[in-house]
């Protein structure tokens, strides 16, 4: 499935159950194990579960496969490994610590740069 229309599915899956703070990081330039990072925050684990749920659901509807899932018996952090795009939802406490938008995007201008590269690609 092309990637766009990868992203714009788990996107539109994510902010159908209100997911908050979505961010999208083009790591193709990065590393060659995925093209995009996708990061969301949830309210509760009730709502990082439901959002990981949705993710996958969505994906499978347009034909697309779930590769795998991690921590959706806790539910403070589920990531939903698509192949080309990571998700990773998490509650906001868990999220700010991590800091994975620090991690893969050093300056808010590199961060805008990777953005506006991904919604032209």
């Amino acid at each position: 499935m092309d990637i766009k229309k990868l992203q714009k599915i788990v996107v539109n899956a994510l902010e159908d159950i209100k997911g908050k703070d979505i961010e999208v990081i083009n790591t193709a330039r990065l590393t060659p194990l995925f093209e995009r990072l996708i990061i969301a925050s949830g309210d509760s684990n009730r709502q990082v579960k439901a959002l990981a749920r949705n993710v996958q659901d969505k994906v499978r509807e347009a034909g697309a496969e779930v590769l795998s899932t991690e921590g959706e018996e806790a539910g403070e952090w589920v990531l939903v490994d698509l192949g080309d795009i990571v998700v990773h939802v998490m509650q906001p406490s868990v999220r700010q610590y991590y800091n994975l938008e620090e991690l893969w995007q050093t300056t808010p201008a590199r961060r805008r740069k990777a953005a506006a590269e991904a919604a032209t690609e």
